[in-house]
């Protein structure tokens, strides 16, 4: 008996693939040439709503959903390309509070507008749009940064970290506004930062409450760092009249934590080290670093405690 591989003649095989096809395009050909309905959403977005005005519990609908009547290809089109609608809601506020509705001729010519010229609109749903709306109080509330900045090694921090907004408003009842000063941005930690960073977080609304904007863009500036040493001589405050103080070494030497690109900028006169005399102690006195550079992040002394002897 022959193998079944030789008992296959081939070249039928590849003729039935052929006018396979050539079936599937014709068919396809005719399918995206013959008109038919289908459902398409229409994703909605509001403008003209004052940040002060409040919506029911029904809310506003982000979607309708349209039935559609035109040839197949135009239809696939609007299935890739989703419809957009844009709602001017002051059309629909009038007064402190009301109904918002947005009547079904006005929707459907809306909805109209943004087909093309070969649709037909069939149905919509909902038919209309409806819904309560009142007046809230506002409020103007700090925002505070709630987090932690990690530079990487052998970087620093360069001031607070930077909020594009401080300040934002707040949209609620008395009751619950007046509990409120501070609102907090969601806990964000930042890591081995080593160039100036940029980036959006979420701000931690509290509950019953609008805000008229829910994030903020944070910024925070590292730079690299350096340590600057110098040999200064110590000096004595506090001592009492007719009494004068010898302290053992009477030089100390001073780290001072400064920028890299501010490390020539920063002179030894620009540092002060001082012990402050007291009657509580009566060997040691510890060093005091000052400084009055800008450019000084932080300073230390080696070493930080001396011996002292009051003489009269």
């Amino acid at each position: 008996m022959k193998p079944f591989s030789r008992r296959i003649v081939w070249s039928d095989v590849l003729t039935f693939l052929l006018f396979l096809l050539l079936a599937a395009l014709i068919w396809y050909g005719h399918a995206m040439h013959s008109v038919r309905n289908t459902y398409v959403p229409v994703y909605i977005q509001y403008t003209g709503k004052p940040g002060s005005i409040g919506l029911g519990e029904e809310g506003l609908p982000d979607k309708v959903m349209i039935e559609v009547r035109d040839a197949g290809s135009r239809l696939n089109a609007y299935h890739r390309e989703p419809l957009h609608l844009t709602i001017d809601l002051r059309t629909y506020i009038h007064g402190d509070k009301g109904t918002i509705h947005v009547p079904s001729d006005a929707l459907r010519r809306s909805i109209s507008d943004i087909l093309q010229g070969t649709s037909s609109l069939i149905a919509t749903q909902p038919e209309d749009i409806t819904c309560t709306y009142f007046t809230e109080q506002e409020k103007t509330v700090v925002v505070v940064f709630d987090g932690a900045v990690t530079p990487a090694n052998e970087y620093q921090q360069v001031g607070d970290v930077q909020l594009s907004h401080s300040r934002i408003k707040l949209y609620g009842q008395d009751r619950v506004l007046n509990k409120i000063d501070t609102v907090y941005t969601e806990l964000t930690e930042l890591t081995d930062l080593v160039d100036t960073t940029s980036m959006r977080v979420a701000l931690a609304l509290p509950a019953a409450v609008r805000a008229d904007r829910d994030s903020v863009d944070i910024t925070v500036i590292t730079e690299r760092f350096t340590e600057k040493k110098f040999i200064l001589p110590i000096r004595a405050i506090g001592v009492p009249e007719g009494y004068k103080i010898r302290i053992f070494p009477n030089e100390v030497e001073v780290n001072v934590r400064v920028a890299m690109r501010h490390f020539n900028e920063v002179q030894a006169s620009d540092i002060t080290a001082t012990c402050t005399y007291s009657p509580l102690r009566t060997e040691t006195l510890d060093v005091d670093i000052h400084y009055s550079d800008s450019y000084i992040t932080s300073a230390w002394a080696y070493p930080a405690v001396v011996e002292f002897m009051l003489e009269q």
